[in-house]
């Protein structure tokens, strides 16, 4: 099991509250405020899971998505959308099901979450 998790989000708090809430659970854990951090950080070596945002300025969840796809970056890599938007954007996420694990939204229930990337974490 590859117990490596970063999450993507511009919001601080639900930053540190991931960190905490998975370093608990003996994962590694790598935190982003923005969809070019995330790339770097690919760049530099990340495999595991990745918890994206949406909604984030410069470069949203979708362009990050696109962009990790476009550079060949799939390999060892699950994604799960995590947002405050309730529905997703078919539009947007046209093209991009079968890199997208699952779209998880915001309030999220903590042991769902942790179930869910224990899961993802296991393939």
């Amino acid at each position: 099991m590859n117990k490596r998790i970063m999450v993507v989000d511009d919001d601080p708090d639900i930053l540190i509250s991931i960190r905490k809430i998975f370093e608990k659970e003996g994962y590694e854990v790598f935190t982003v405020d923005s969809g070019m951090d995330c790339i770097n950080e690919i760049e530099r070596g990340f495999k595991g899971v990745i918890l994206m945002d949406i909604m984030m300025p410069f470069m949203d969840g979708w362009d990050t998505i696109l962009e990790i796809m476009k550079r060949g970056y799939t390999k060892d890599i699950i994604i799960s959308i995590l947002t405050a938007k309730g529905t997703p954007d078919h539009d947007k996420m046209r093209g991009l099901e079968s890199y997208i694990y699952d779209y998880i939204t915001k309030p999220f229930d903590v042991q769902k979450l942790i179930s869910n990337v224990e899961h993802m974490a296991a393939m």
